[in-house]
């Protein structure tokens, strides 16, 4: 990998941000907002911002990134998307959790819902999360999409893909906002800079620079993961590369001469320089 040090320094930065990002959640809810329950009362709001930051701000990040480690280039791509669809189906859940216990306290406290511009860019994201989710699923996980489809939709599939964490971050930051202004209005005031807004300030700030983090490493071309590590991985299995299930022609393994496994095997080889060249290993 080229400028390794500098990507594990990144990584590992983006790492403590995100971890510390989190830890100032958890203070923030404990310490100034009574705590987490499920009961209607303010304390099933606080698992909003708990699980917004948590699932749909640090693990998206890291299943981002995930296929940019370089000790996972030896792994198979079909593992390695089976965790990247893992991580970000984690975080979906935490997403319609949080956006659960907000409605609920809403509707318990007979407050209006969906008034404000966070809440509408919020569920925004989230439908465009489930839509990019399913789309993934379907078009990449599983075996029945052509490769054709796959390279056309693959440069889609990145840029909604950071696109939305950037919105995410966006409106995190304007939801732990309008929760200050709102809890803040005297005794002390939002604008007296009291402990609990200059922490909450700062978690705004970690989360920037989280994500800043997290798009600069996914958007180094020479970061990628390469795809002489993915073909010598498969060919020494004798399976059939990436984006390339459509094409096999074999249909009993254990029939199939050795011959005719070198003949598909340099076929899809060649199947998977090409998917490169188009784009298809670009960030996910």
């Amino acid at each position: 990998m080229e400028d390794y040090g500098r990507f594990l320094v990144l990584l590992v930065s983006a790492l403590l941000v995100g971890f510390v990002s989190v830890i100032f959640s958890l203070v923030w809810v404990f310490h100034y907002r009574e705590g987490l329950s499920w009961d209607g009362s303010v304390r099933e709001f606080n698992w909003h911002p708990v699980l917004i930051i948590t699932g749909f701000v640090f693990i998206q990040g890291i299943a981002i990134i995930v296929y940019r480690l370089p000790w996972t280039w030896k792994c198979s791509k079909v593992l390695m998307k089976f965790i990247h669809a893992g991580l970000h189906t984690i975080a979906m859940i935490l997403a319609i959790v949080s956006m659960v216990a907000v409605f609920e306290y809403h509707n318990a406290g007979n407050i209006p819902n969906m008034y404000s511009l966070h809440s509408w860019i919020g569920l925004t994201a989230v439908i465009f999360y489930s839509l990019q989710l399913f789309l993934g699923f379907a078009v990449f996980l599983l075996p029945f999409a052509p490769v054709s489809l796959r390279t056309a939709v693959m440069p889609i599939h990145v840029y909604s893909g950071l696109t939305i964490f950037a919105m995410v971050i966006a409106t995190a930051l304007m939801g732990i906002t309008e929760k200050l202004i709102f809890s803040l209005r005297s005794n002390p005031a939002y604008s007296e800079s009291p402990p609990e807004a200059t922490l909450v300030n700062c978690l705004g700030v970690l989360l920037v620079i989280f994500g800043m983090f997290i798009l600069w490493m996914a958007s180094r071309p020479y970061w990628k993961r390469p795809p002489e590590e993915n073909a010598k991985a498969l060919l020494t299995t004798g399976g059939t590369p990436e984006g390339t299930e459509a094409e096999s022609t074999m249909t009993d393994g254990g029939n199939a001469d050795k011959s005719d496994l070198r003949i598909n095997s340099e076929a899809a080889r060649k199947q998977n320089l090409k998917l490169d060249e188009a784009g298809q290993r670009s960030t996910m």
